[in-house]
């Protein structure tokens, strides 16, 4: 099942967002959480991973990383099957957690249990990376517990696998659930079109914020979810951020110059916000339409993409 989208002209106007000087060089890793997940309504598990593995190489996106939840191993069957079959082709596989805990309403030692756990699943696949991403990316709210996990993550050897381009690509995902099972029509295209104008919209602004802020365009990390719209549309996600300038890079080549470790407690949307943050950016300045569920829930009635409840 293949979906075609085109990229609109009105994406050209993102690039009023970053300076010259970042129109350089702008790279950026593909990065996917909490695989393996079940079944969806356009995708079963087994044929969303199918899906996703030939779109990315028939763009020759060259690895990408999933970030593993090891839950999905016991709650589906083949779960560990399709993190193999990731590796298998060439992708990165990385530690989520076992049962995608919050940092802040979970006891250090209860949390660091749960890393444990997902340590011992992923023992023995192919491609495994020594990265640790933070379920919600919320990696505490006091200096207390902050210090603590990170000093037992580097315990484990393990590193930050933090993000720099946030988005609610999961939300927009679950609308296509709900209209899907409601019954109502998707118009795939457009569909299409708005998911990639979001995650490249948040590509541009987060690089605004990065170079206005560390004064370069950073190699950069994109939050995405292995749901069934990263299937669907993969490969044009990628065609579209080359067509305006971005580079897709492996998530190696990110991790092996990382940025620096902020100080702020302002993890949720990544490590250039955090960094923002540190420098005294205000917060009301670095807010997107794309983390906005009213704000997404406004694109898609613009979109057209599902046709109107009964």
């Amino acid at each position: 099942m293949k979906y075609r989208v085109s990229v609109p002209s009105w994406v050209l106007c993102l690039s009023l967002l970053i300076s010259s000087a970042a129109l350089a060089e702008k790279r950026v890793a593909l990065t996917y959480d909490d695989a393996p997940r079940s079944d969806g309504l356009v995708f079963a598990g087994a044929e969303r991973a199918a899906e996703l593995i030939s779109a990315l190489e028939s763009v020759d996106a060259g690895p990408v990383a999933f970030f593993v939840t090891t839950r999905g191993f016991a709650q589906n069957e083949d779960g560990r099957e399709r993190i193999a079959r990731y590796a298998a082709a060439g992708h990165l596989i990385a530690n989520h957690t076992h049962t995608h805990r919050w940092a802040h309403k979970t006891d250090v030692a209860e949390y660091l249990a749960d890393v444990d756990q997902a340590i011992v699943e992923l023992e023995g696949f192919d491609n495994f990376r020594p990265w640790f991403r933070f379920p919600y990316l919320d990696e505490g709210r006091s200096p207390e517990k902050v210090k603590a996990i990170a000093e037992a993550l580097t315990e484990r050897g393990l590193t930050n696998g933090y993000v720099t381009i946030d988005n609610y690509d999961w939300y927009l995902d679950g609308k296509l659930q709900e209209a899907v099972k409601a019954g109502r029509d998707v118009d795939y295209d457009a569909l299409g079109k708005l998911y990639v104008n979001m995650l490249l919209y948040s590509a541009e602004y987060y690089d605004s914020v990065a170079v206005q802020t560390i004064g370069k365009s950073p190699a950069h990390v994109l939050l995405l979810h292995e749901n069934d719209l990263a299937a669907m549309f993969a490969d044009e996600l990628v065609s579209a951020f080359r067509k305006n300038g971005w580079e897709i890079v492996s998530p190696d080549i990110v991790y092996a110059d990382p940025l620096p470790i902020p100080s702020s407690l302002r993890t949720g949307q990544g490590r250039v916000v955090a960094l923002a943050d540190d420098a005294g950016r205000s917060p009301r300045t670095m807010w997107t339409w794309a983390i906005d569920e009213q704000m997404i829930d406004v694109q898609i009635e613009r979109s057209g993409a599902f046709s109107s409840e009964d």
